[in-house]
């Protein structure tokens, strides 16, 4: 069995693209026909991938916003990620920043609106 390379980034080895109700019978063609050069992406998901907007922020932002958009509070996410309370506001003024808003909250419902977090 042939070992696929290391991805750089997911898009590097996806070439199919299906949504979870995609029919059994379909389903099971789609890895010949992209093992045989094709690609796959399903007509309802190709309108989401011509607009979908790439995501400004860093790993350690997503993951601040994340905690923002569950409630958790500076002091918790210091912690959780093992960080000073004054680096986490750091990253989320960075974002703020980025994504031109007021405040974290706004941040984090914008990063969860765009699918980023």
């Amino acid at each position: 069995m042939a070992q696929l390379p290391a991805a750089r980034h997911p898009v590097d080895i996806a070439l199919g693209f299906v949504p979870k109700t995609t029919p059994a019978d379909r389903l099971a063609g789609i890895p010949r026909d992209v093992h045989a050069g094709g690609r796959c992406i399903d007509h309802r998901l190709a309108p989401y991938a011509l607009t979908e907007t790439s995501c400004p922020l860093t790993p350690r932002e997503l993951d601040v916003l994340r905690g923002v958009h569950h409630g958790q509070a500076i002091g918790d996410l210091a912690a959780q990620h093992h960080l000073a309370p004054g680096t986490v506001r750091n990253h989320l003024s960075g974002a703020i920043t980025e994504l031109a808003v007021r405040t974290r909250h706004e941040a984090a419902r914008r990063a969860w609106e765009e699918g980023w977090i």
